[in-house]
């Protein structure tokens, strides 16, 4: 197999997984929360090719050798957590998130023993509901029935006969919906993190996230940092919106104008492939 094969078959590889990646953003373009995902690539392999002292003519000024690539691969899939559109929907059970936030939820899981439990993931979908817990109350999930978590590591739960209403600073106060005079009463605060590091997130599906496995809570804390209880200054400020959801943040002209950019690279590279297989075609006829 010559250079020119393996250049475009080792870049074709790459395309296609910027490919998988475009796909995916579009086809979550009207999922609440979605953070776009983005790609970097770098060159496999590059060398120098070397040529004769006869090429060095008088008047020549470019260089003898010429740079000879291996394709490139994929090195990083990032989120980007720029801010989404914000959309009023006028549900108290609706969050947005302004800043670089996300909410912690605990997840129903088992572990390797097999007995029941709960893991810790982070979403920044705020569509949540409530559901009926054993004791006639109602407690904070997401729409999968995740139960969303306090700054204490709780749930929260609301009372019957109670309003929630919840303040920017993730802040729940409950209001006697029977007597409105009555003064609130604290039901805890929905944990809110910041994310540091957001290469080091990854997907969970359902438009959530976790840490990867083995990490310490010092190294944990290098990526996710709790702002309750905080103060946050304006430039990293997280806060709540109810009764607002916050849109993707894909932009379909851009995906569409990269979609349009992907498959004409791949087409370039699949010419590339034909064109070196009609020359080695032409040379393995050639008679003597």
């Amino acid at each position: 197999m010559n250079n020119s094969m393996i250049n475009s078959s080792v870049s074709m590889h790459s395309l296609q997984q910027k490919l998988d990646i475009l796909s995916n953003n579009i086809a979550n373009v009207n999922t609440n929360g979605f953070k776009k995902k983005e790609a970097s690539f770098e060159d496999v392999l590059t060398n120098v090719k070397g040529q004769p002292e006869g090429f060095r003519q008088q008047g020549r000024f470019s260089p003898l050798g010429f740079n000879q690539g291996w394709g490139s691969r994929l090195v990083q899939i990032q989120t980007n957590l720029a801010q989404g559109p914000i959309q009023s929907t006028g549900n108290a059970t609706d969050f947005a998130i302004q800043g670089d936030g996300l909410f912690e939820v605990a997840i129903s899981s088992v572990d390797e023993n097999g007995n029941p439990g709960f893991r810790t993931a982070w979403t920044r979908n705020g569509a949540f509901n409530l559901s009926p817990d054993a004791e006639g109350n109602t407690v904070l999930t997401t729409k999968e029935g995740h139960f969303v978590r306090r700054a204490d590591g709780g749930v929260i739960s609301i009372p019957r006969g109670y309003r929630a209403v919840v303040d920017p600073d993730g802040s729940v106060k409950g209001y006697n919906e029977q007597d409105p005079s009555a003064a609130p009463i604290n039901l805890g605060e929905i944990k809110l993190v910041r994310v540091v590091r957001s290469q080091l997130l990854k997907d969970l599906g359902d438009n959530l996230y976790t840490l990867p496995t083995g990490m310490t809570a010092a190294e944990q804390a290098n990526v996710l940092q709790t702002v309750n209880g905080t103060a946050n200054n304006d430039a990293d400020r997280v806060s709540l919106m109810q009764g607002y959801l916050e849109q993707s943040n894909v932009t379909l002209a851009d995906e569409m104008t990269d979609l349009v950019m992907v498959q004409r690279a791949l087409q370039l590279n699949s010419r590339a492939i034909t064109s070196s297989d009609q020359m080695m075609n032409l040379a393995n006829n050639l008679r003597a």
